[in-house]
């Protein structure tokens, strides 16, 4: 598979494309990664150097990919935090692009905006634009429970309540989506939910809640869902794939006692997903 992923990048530590393109790869995928930042290291530091990138520039080299004539080649395009509507747009008009020559081609977006206990950490006018322009015009959509909540304007306690909000961002576009960090009365302490919903169905996995929550994990996520998805056309065996695999990074990561996710030691589990959890399809 072919994969256009627009995102930003670090130098040091793993977010964006720094978190995605490498998973990506071991899985023996081609990537294009097109950069909107280029910084030392994520933002999390309270610290970093190095440049945004104007999203002309952005434009310009993925236009440059279709001077070669390859947009038509690519199979999926990915994206994760927009910080500017502008960079947005252009994600969209590339998807567009793309589609328009391959219309089998997906995209895949991990609305990024916001989770529990933090609310909304993006640009003011961001949520809105991901909701109402920006998500529609998605194939696949990753968000976590709180975004989930902003996205089909309600909020979710139970299980059933969480299937009803999916059903109402599914009824605006996107066919697939896949709920992270989900916490509902079902689910005991120490533990949470991680839910797909398809076409064909709807199944979840349960994990333990690690203490940890590092930066560049919901970009792996992204990722790997989209990459095991069309691979196995299968909701429930990309849900397990891909549950399997960034639960061992966040083990390894827990090992290691950093703050940057251990995508490289962990490089196994991700190209052989030790299938750790049991899947319960909910409907």
């Amino acid at each position: 598979m072919k994969i256009l992923s627009i995102q930003s990048s670090v130098a040091y530590g793993h977010v964006g494309n720094s978190a995605a393109v490498f998973p990506l790869q071991r899985l023996g995928h081609e990537v294009w990664p097109v950069l909107t930042v280029h910084f030392s290291n994520h933002t999390g530091y309270g610290a970093w150097r190095g440049p945004l990138l104007a999203p002309d520039d952005v434009r310009e080299v993925i236009a440059g990919i279709g001077d070669r004539g390859v947009l038509g080649e690519a199979d999926a395009v990915l994206s994760g935090y927009q910080g500017d509507p502008a960079v947005g747009q252009i994600i969209l008009d590339a998807v567009a692009q793309v589609k328009e020559l391959n219309p089998d081609a997906v995209y895949c977006c991990d609305p990024v905006m916001g989770d529990v206990g933090r609310g909304m950490f993006v640009r003011p006018g961001i949520p809105e634009f991901m909701r109402d322009t920006v998500v529609p015009q998605a194939d696949i959509v990753t968000p976590n429970h709180f975004e989930l909540d902003f996205l089909a304007g309600r909020e979710t306690s139970t299980l059933a309540e969480i299937l009803d909000a999916v059903d109402e961002v599914r009824e605006r576009g996107p066919r697939d989506v896949l709920v992270t960090s989900v916490i509902h009365g079902e689910v005991p302490e120490g533990r949470l939910d991680v839910v797909a919903v398809s076409d064909d169905g709807a199944w979840a996995v349960e994990t333990p809640l690690l203490p940890i929550t590092p930066n560049g994990c919901g970009d792996v996520t992204a990722a790997l869902y989209l990459a095991h998805l069309r691979t196995t056309g299968s909701a429930a065996e990309a849900l397990a794939r891909t549950t399997s695999s960034v639960f061992a990074v966040l083990e390894r990561t827990i090992e290691a006692g950093t703050r940057e996710i251990q995508l490289v030691a962990a490089q196994d589990a991700i190209a052989e997903p030790p299938m750790t959890f049991e899947v319960r399809k909910l409907r």
